[in-house]
């Protein structure tokens, strides 16, 4: 059930050369969300020194997405041992770190983690000595932790006091702090799409620019973290980011995007494994592979944002400015975002004749192509694509059973036969794309889509994942 077996495998030979009084397990792990999963898991201690030399007793879970997610860590004390809440450890004795928190494979490893591990419970020790009483109390509270983390949670218990935690809100996490970021948020927030919006911010260093100004104003409901699991039970991730690297080709601009989004797709999958991730990164078409890909996610519920806002242009303009509501109906932008985009139809009406059919077509696409080219004038600047991000966010949450244009796989469709996401109507719903809409077969469409098929597959081929 590994999805990089033997990359988790050697990690782990190096843990046991290094520490070998450790211990390898499969046991079952129950996550926030009541659900479980066999993980793999080791524990032993770490030597710390803080005066006298400590053994730090420790289990480390591995995540099926390891290396690219990192492990979940905890204290194992012993029942004559007191977990010391701080920086580091909370009251269950999970363990925080930085590290964890900036893990980016291959740069990070199990034995960097269990370095810093060191480094930081040498600073502030964890573990305290217990009393004989304080021991027997102690005991109690470890048999509780001991559920939780090895899939044994009473869930009537957890039924009681949680039920009102916060898997029942509409929360939507975006990851990127950069323009496109915060115009998502402010574009959710002023359209009241959720209950509660996390923006991850992960730029180095504190809060600066837009981010400083969200807090100073107090935006209402929305949250700014630097830490993952801020992220977890939303029920829409989107995701903004972009590398700023000095790429030199274009191949080498996505590929630093790809390696971006391999420290945090796991990540943001593992504490919101029933989210649906919407992609905004450029270009949407591949980032949208690439999110698929990294984790494991049902089709349906990876979504990039495609040609949703060209499609609402494209039915503004020909409603608006060049009068042809009727056309406006059925019309849509779709395939590849960018010069390579099309117009087409998801319905016509029925004509007496082929003659008349042909007529009808003719007239169609010359007003197309107006739109086409006014559209060509719009820019699609980042406070556009946010009001485009909570238009769909929306649909989403809400179930609205609405038709977008979205960047969807595109595997069977106009007889692709490749692994490449393109825009396509599509019904959205909570579970993300529930139908793909029929276009109206056109051999002229079906050709450009086809192009635009084998040349994001070409660019997928060449990339490191």
């Amino acid at each position: 059930q590994y999805k990089f077996r033997d990359l988790t495998i050697e990690e782990l030979k190096d843990v046991i050369k290094t520490y070998p009084n450790f211990t390898f397990s499969m046991n079952t792990y129950t996550f926030k969300d009541g659900s479980q999963k066999d993980l793999l898991n080791f524990s032993g201690t770490v030597p710390v020194k803080y005066g006298n030399s400590y053994n730090i007793p420790v289990r480390l879970w591995i995540l099926d997405s390891h290396p690219f997610a990192p492990p979940i860590c905890f204290l194992k004390p012993t029942a004559n041992m007191g977990i010391a809440v701080g920086k580091h450890v909370d009251a269950r004795g999970r363990i925080y770190l930085p590290y964890l928190q900036n893990w980016s494979h291959p740069k990070s490893t199990l034995i960097g983690l269990i370095k810093e591990m060191i480094a930081k419970f040498e600073e502030e020790l964890p573990l305290y000595s217990l009393s004989s009483s304080d021991a027997a109390r102690q005991s109690e509270l470890l048999s509780y932790i001991a559920k939780i983390t090895e899939g044994e949670t009473d869930m009537k218990s957890r039924s009681k006091t949680g039920s009102r935690n916060e898997g029942c809100l509409n929360k939507i996490t975006v990851v990127g702090a950069g323009d496109l970021g915060i115009a998502c948020v402010l574009a959710v927030a002023a359209k009241d799409v959720a209950d509660k919006v996390v923006l991850l911010d992960l730029s180095e260093g504190a809060a600066k620019g837009g981010t400083m100004d969200l807090e100073i104003f107090a935006v209402p409901n929305v949250e700014i973290s630097k830490d993952f699991s801020a992220s977890a039970d939303s029920k829409v991730v989107v995701l903004t980011v972009n590398s700023l690297g000095n790429a030199q080709t274009y191949l080498d601009v996505i590929q630093s995007n790809v390696d971006l989004f391999r420290g945090i797709v796991p990540a943001v999958s593992h504490y919101s494994q029933n989210a649906v991730l919407l992609v905004a990164s450029h270009p949407v078409e591949v980032m949208s592979f690439v999110s698929w890909k990294l984790s494991s996610f049902p089709k349906n519920r990876v979504i990039g944002v495609g040609a949703n806002l060209d499609s609402e242009r494209f039915r503004y303009i020909l409603t608006n400015l060049l009068k042809a509501e009727v056309l406006a109906k059925d019309a849509w932008v779709i395939g590849e975002q960018g010069e390579d985009k099309v117009s087409s139809w998801t319905s016509c009406n029925a004509a007496a004749n082929q003659a008349e059919a042909m007529a009808a077509r003719n007239s169609r696409e010359k007003v197309a192509n107006r739109a086409m080219e006014v559209l060509k004038g719009k820019g699609q600047r980042s406070w556009s694509v946010g009001l485009s991000v909570a238009d769909l966010a929306d649909s989403i949450l809400k179930d609205k059973r609405k038709v977008h244009s979205v960047s969807t796989l595109a595997k069977g469709c106009c007889n692709i036969n490749s692994e490449v996401f393109l825009s396509l109507p599509c019904i959205l719903g909570t579970t993300g794309v529930i139908e793909m809409v029929r276009l109206e077969e056109d051999p002229l469409v079906q050709e450009r889509l086809q192009s635009s098929a084998g040349s994001i597959h070409d660019i997928q081929q060449q990339l490191k994942l």
